[in-house]
């Protein structure tokens, strides 16, 4: 019996030395290198509603740890803000800083712009976060000095935002992000400029092959804006940017529809399109032959890296149609046939996406 005894409580002190080990490191730094990552807090936000947040930008190791490091230091408090974090600070430190709110300004405001939003959507939340109005975003987007600047000082923009058929200069070249600004009083130029940056940033890492493409970085957002749009839930984008270059390349129009609604400036899912504007001879309308071989004249929505990538790396294939479920999923084939036969069984099974 005393033997049995002595050999649980080993276990038990097995067990527990086991995990403190585990806790201990599971509330340690991330990393050792010194990498500076500026973290949003949104109003409204507590710190275990944080915790997915903190693990996506590597911030945290453990997700269970973290949560039990709040329960047992019984934190509470957490102000909204931009925050200067680093890889290398443990659990402990980062909610002391937090705590502190070193970076808190009450004055300050976060805005979040989300992947496949377009200018006029753009707009609004700039005009329902700040003190800006839509003129002086519309008058923004159409001075030339500004955009010829603009020209100037990035790398992948060029003479085509000053195409007079766009219907807005800077379409598809704002990265959609969160933001945090001093306070209302913010100019358009300002927050424009941090998108443009954060633009910058994440097209610098593919800025070789992107000066090697036989499309120019104009051309790449367009279609990667297409993309962003077609692409669902669980869908390729790979795949689909792969269907495109095939149908750019034998002189096909895109056929998507995406395009059409930017094109009859109607919100997609607002309602099914007509006929007329199906066949419209727009400058941003693919499922007219008007532009058979050819890209729409701009970007239609500030495309996602994700969809930026595909349009870099497609899925090479022999497929020439693609459509999606009503669950995000993507059916793809090599003919119109097939494509027809792919859709009716989708019918049939209730699987077919219809606008309420």
């Amino acid at each position: 019996m005393k033997k049995f005894l002595v050999v649980i409580f080993s276990l038990l002190a097995l067990i527990i030395l086991g995990s403190c080990i585990y806790y201990n490191v599971g509330i340690g730094s991330v990393s050792k290198n010194s990498e500076e990552v500026t973290f949003f807090v949104d109003s409204g936000s507590t710190y275990y509603t944080i915790i997915n947040k903190l693990k996506k930008e590597n911030l945290i190791k453990n997700e269970f740890c973290f949560k039990l490091y709040i329960k047992f230091n019984k934190v509470n408090d957490l102000q909204a803000g931009a925050y200067k974090l680093n890889r290398n600070m443990s659990v402990k430190e980062i909610v002391e800083t937090f705590s502190l709110g070193n970076s808190y300004n009450p004055d300050a405001i976060v805005i979040t712009f989300k992947e496949g939003i377009n200018i006029d959507e753009i707009s609004n939340i700039i005009v329902e976060n700040t003190n800006n109005k839509v003129d002086d975003i519309n008058n923004l987007l159409v001075d030339q000095e500004y955009l010829n600047d603009l020209i100037n000082n990035y790398w992948f923009i060029d003479e085509s935002i000053l195409n007079s058929n766009l219907y807005y200069s800077l379409e598809g070249y704002l990265y959609p992000n969160t933001y945090e600004y001093q306070n209302k009083d913010v100019t358009v130029k300002e927050i424009f400029k941090s998108m443009l940056d954060e633009m910058d940033k994440k097209l610098s890492e593919y800025k070789t092959d992107i000066l090697s493409n036989k499309y120019s970085s104009h051309e790449l957002l367009t279609l990667a804006s297409i993309v962003e749009l077609e692409e669902r839930v669980n869908s390729d984008r790979e795949g689909i940017a792969g269907v495109f270059y095939n149908r750019l390349d034998n002189g096909w129009s895109l056929g998507s529809d995406v395009t059409t609604y930017y094109a009859s400036r109607v919100k997609i899912g607002e309602r099914d399109l007509y006929k007329y504007e199906l066949d419209d001879k727009n400058n941003y309308n693919t499922r007219s032959s008007y532009l058979a071989g050819k890209l729409p004249v701009g970007p239609i929505c500030s495309p996602s890296i994700e969809s930026i990538k595909a349009v870099l790396y497609p899925t090479v294939s022999d497929y020439f149609y693609f459509v999606n479920d009503k669950n995000g999923k993507t059916y793809f084939s090599k003919n119109e046939s097939e494509h027809l036969s792919i859709i009716r069984k989708l019918k049939e099974e209730g699987l077919w996406y219809t606008y309420d």
